[in-house]
């Protein structure tokens, strides 16, 4: 899971070497969550207008998570 969300931020990204993915221990709910950390001038180029690379990339790492039988929350830091 943490590679799939740092293979995505890197294709996003100019500055690849920026990227740093950090995890949470599942919380009480069994939620895993994930913080993404990116370059102060790629922050735009992850969350896109209205954040909707934000929402996409949300969506695409629940659904991820799913196929594995697990539960993950995505934080752009």
């Amino acid at each position: 899971m943490e590679e799939l969300l740092v293979t995505i931020a890197k294709g996003l990204v100019e500055d690849k070497d920026a990227v740093r993915v950090t995890v949470d221990e599942p919380n009480e709910e069994g939620v895993i969550v994930y913080h993404l950390s990116v370059g102060e001038d790629d922050m735009g180029r992850v969350i896109g207008k209205q954040g909707r690379i934000a929402k996409a990339i949300r969506v695409i790492m629940r659904a991820a998570a799913v196929r594995v039988g697990t539960r993950v929350s995505v934080e752009i830091d």
